[in-house]
């Protein structure tokens, strides 16, 4: 078994792959080197002495700038390494962005929707417009259970506390992730329910909607109704008919749209969990589909790596609005740019937001940023695209689902129960916390620390992302589980 690794050639430390006692002697490119006191498994230790003041490498990135010295086999972290990011920077395009080699297209058994749309889902979806409604929503899932027959695969009410009392674009947002939802194509049937007298109404929403086919969604305003739970379940049943007629057919996977995310990461994560799903998103692009990458908070210090993947000067200029959009968003609330990692995070191993952020964007793999969205904007086109959202994992998983991703890959080392509106794969970057929590995740990564390589288990987590697509159903969606979150970003009145 590998005890630790050495990321780059040029790295300055190295990280324990499992804990690791004082007074080991490791031999680090024939270089021997004596630990001078224990590392847990995911934290760094230097190679060879760094001066106080200096950078600290680690994917031949800087990660920090060393507190004080620190001797060769020392134990980097907080305590000794510090952050060395700035604020609002100016950008250069430095273009590196190589196209991938296309490969064979594969298949799966996915519904085809009337729009021509793929799905990966067939089920019905229950969209309050204000959180006014929410208890009525989860009434009406509990008792529409009986007409999920046949080719349904669920029946979810999605309660959200928005929709009223909010003001310009905080509203907008609301507006924009409801309209997603209510559009996805894993829903095969969706019932919009309203109160009737908040901002966001339904004849408010419906322009947001674009056209729809009435047989697929269908809208009650509960203020008008004698009974709203007798009638949405009316409405339910006609929905129930609708979505039943669709059967799974073979789609080629170039139509499938994933997301990735990342969450109560540790120091595992940007070598095991993160580069496998960042080789699966190569391999997905390399046959015509498309992945989203967010948590924009989580790409500072690493944010250079993707503007010079962009395809052209364009997109590099909307990525360096998306950063310093979000860097503005946190100053103009008076708040810290770098107030991260997570005191997770810092337990697992990660020192610094550079550490994490080198780490989180190792899921992007190597594919050039073909696209940059805004927060409820749907995607576009296939590739690698990027999303403005939050590092809040509730609301960055949800904002995935509503740009239109069918499936979101979440990557842990802490791990974590929660769902989103689409099937949510968790993803472990050791061993030990998929054996823990067998019951919420539902791949490992951590094998990479005993066997095999990046390459090898992103082909696997290609097969087993295909499996999901066809209908296997993740740990969250045997629990029942189905999340969602709004980012909030203004006043309420």
């Amino acid at each position: 078994m590998k005890t630790f690794l050495k990321i780059h050639p040029n790295d300055l430390v190295a990280v324990a792959l499992t804990e690791l006692s004082a007074g080991t002697e490791l031999i680090v490119d024939g270089q021997a080197v004596t630990l001078l006191e224990k590392i847990p498994q995911g934290h760094k230790f230097a190679l060879a002495p760094i001066p106080a003041g200096s950078p600290v490498l680690k994917y031949n990135a800087p990660i920090g700038v060393a507190r004080e010295n620190i001797p060769a086999g020392g134990w980097v972290h907080t305590h000794n390494l510090k952050t060395g990011l700035g604020d609002v920077l100016d950008y250069a395009y430095e273009p590196d962005n190589a196209p991938l080699v296309p490969t064979d297209d594969v298949l799966f058994q996915g519904y085809r929707r009337e729009n021509g749309r793929a799905a990966v889902r067939n089920e019905i979806w229950i969209i309050p417009t204000v959180g006014c409604v929410n208890d009525v929503a989860r009434a009406i899932e509990r008792q529409a259970q009986r007409f999920k027959t046949g080719a349904i695969d669920g029946i979810y009410a999605f309660s959200h506390p928005y929709g009223c009392s909010q003001m310009g674009e905080d509203q907008e947002n609301t507006r924009k992730i409801l309209a997603g939802l209510i559009n996805h194509p894993n829903a095969g049937g969706v019932l919009v329910l309203g109160l009737g007298c908040e901002n966001s109404n339904i004849d408010v929403l419906k322009p947001y909607l674009g056209q729809y086919n009435e047989k697929r969604v269908k809208f009650l305003v509960c203020q008008e109704s004698e009974d709203e739970i007798a009638d949405a379940l009316a409405l339910i049943e006609d929905l129930a008919q609708y979505a039943g007629g669709f059967r799974r057919e073979a789609i080629s996977c170039s139509e499938l749209v994933i997301g990735m995310k990342c969450g109560g990461s540790d120091g595992l994560s940007g070598i095991t969990a993160n580069p496998t799903v960042g080789a699966f998103s190569d391999l997905l692009i390399s046959k015509g589909g498309a992945t989203v990458l967010t948590e924009v908070p989580e790409m500072f210090g690493a944010e250079t790596l993707l503007m010079n993947r962009c395809k052209n000067e364009r997109i590099f200029a909307d990525t360096v609005n998306l950063i310093n959009g979000f860097k503005n968003y946190f100053t103009s609330h008076g708040q810290t740019i770098y107030e991260n990692p997570s005191p997770g995070n810092k337990k697992g191993g990660i020192s610094t937001l550079e550490d994490k952020s080198l780490g989180c964007t190792q899921k992007s793999g190597s594919a050039p940023v073909s696209g940059v969205l805004r927060y409820g904007e749907p995607i576009q086109r296939p590739g690698l695209n990027l999303l403005s959202a939050p590092g809040n994992d509730l609301v960055a998983s949800t904002a995935l689902a509503a740009s239109g991703a069918h499936i979101v890959l979440f990557t842990t080392g802490r791990g974590t129960p929660f769902a989103s509106p689409v099937p949510t794969v968790k993803i472990s970057s050791n061993s030990a916390l998929a054996a823990k929590k067998a019951n919420w995740i539902d791949f490992n990564c951590g094998v990479l620390t005993e066997d095999g390589t990046v390459s090898e288990l992103g082909q696997k987590l290609f097969d087993y992302v295909l499996e999901v697509a066809s209908g296997k159903q993740v740990k969250a969606e045997q629990a029942g589980f189905h999340d969602m979150a709004i980012f909030k970003q203004g006043v309420t009145l």
